[in-house]
């Protein structure tokens, strides 16, 4: 694959990523009959929310990748403590949201200097999951590291073999998808994690969107493998309610590595915050740089 398709999928996952982001918050928490009675089908991102957002406003989802995406460049390399102090300096700013489990590891970070919690069953949320996209653009052609340092990211907030396996799960197709374009190897990988952990089996979909790992990861995937575009994809994932911020990040990230930048609704790309757009899009060419060191 030439560079110029290698960087037109990973445009397409990291500003999907934010789209799905920005179109998904104005629905989190609501249900798919909320959503209905007060928006038909929602398809436009028009702010509001619980977050009382601004239109094209992004929340923890997208803030955490792009702190974590400016450590790897600050460093052009891999640097664990930088990753959490951007996420400590993340923190300070007040955020617009951010959940219970990465607020719990931050500060423990910040207060003790410890970069890794023990495992919990408690931690199996989607919070780690959501911002390694990073990591994936960074290390397209180097699996070991890959691995090392999406681990050591998720563990920062987020220590369970669940949340883990599902990180790199969507990690590996994300990849797949930008350097190969390859469909059957996505299923595979997918695959791979029902047999390892048969609760992630999104065949009969339960219709389940919350933020436990493994019904974020059963929506996108579901949506995912059962749509041919990336505007269905995204439609129909923030339209399942629950968490739907970070379920339409996760999906449009793969719909947007696997049908491209330039299959992104136009009108999406144009409400999204302008100043975000400009980061991701100088972040994505950096890091695709790093895959080539």
């Amino acid at each position: 694959m030439t560079n110029e398709h290698l960087l037109n999928r990973a445009l397409g996952a990291y500003l999907g990523f934010a789209c799905g982001d920005a179109l998904g918050a104005t629905v989190e928490f609501m249900t798919p009959k909320q959503i209905q009675k007060r928006h038909g089908v929602h398809r436009n991102i028009i702010g509001g929310g619980w977050l009382g957002l601004e239109a094209g406003q992004i929340t923890d989802d997208t803030q955490m990748s792009l702190a974590l995406g400016q450590a790897i460049i600050d460093h052009m390399d891999w640097n664990i403590e930088a990753v959490a102090d951007n996420f400590v300096t993340w923190l300070a700013s007040n955020p617009p949201d951010i959940g219970n489990t990465c607020r719990r590891g931050i500060m423990r970070y910040r207060d003790s200097g410890e970069l890794y919690g023990l495992p919990r069953d408690d931690d199996a949320g989607n919070g780690a999951c959501m911002r390694n996209l990073p990591v994936v653009l960074a290390t397209l052609n180097r699996p070991d590291l890959f691995r090392l340092w999406s681990l050591q990211q998720s563990h920062i907030t987020h220590n369970n073999p669940l949340s883990d396996a599902a990180t790199l799960t969507l990690g590996l197709i994300v990849k797949h998808l930008i350097t190969l374009g390859d469909s059957d190897a996505c299923q595979q990988e997918s695959d791979a994690l029902l047999n390892q952990y048969s609760q992630f089996s999104y065949t009969p979909y339960l219709g389940k969107a919350s933020a436990y790992i493994v019904d974020t990861v059963q929506t996108v995937l579901h949506y995912f493998f059962s749509t041919d575009s990336f505007e269905s994809c995204l439609i129909a994932t923030v339209n399942q309610g629950g968490d739907a911020d970070t379920t339409g990040a996760l999906a449009g990230m793969l719909a947007g590595a696997k049908y491209g930048v330039q299959q992104i609704p136009d009108r999406w790309l144009k409400q999204l915050d302008s100043a975000v757009a400009v980061n991701i899009r100088r972040q994505t060419t950096e890091l695709i740089k790093l895959t080539q060191l």
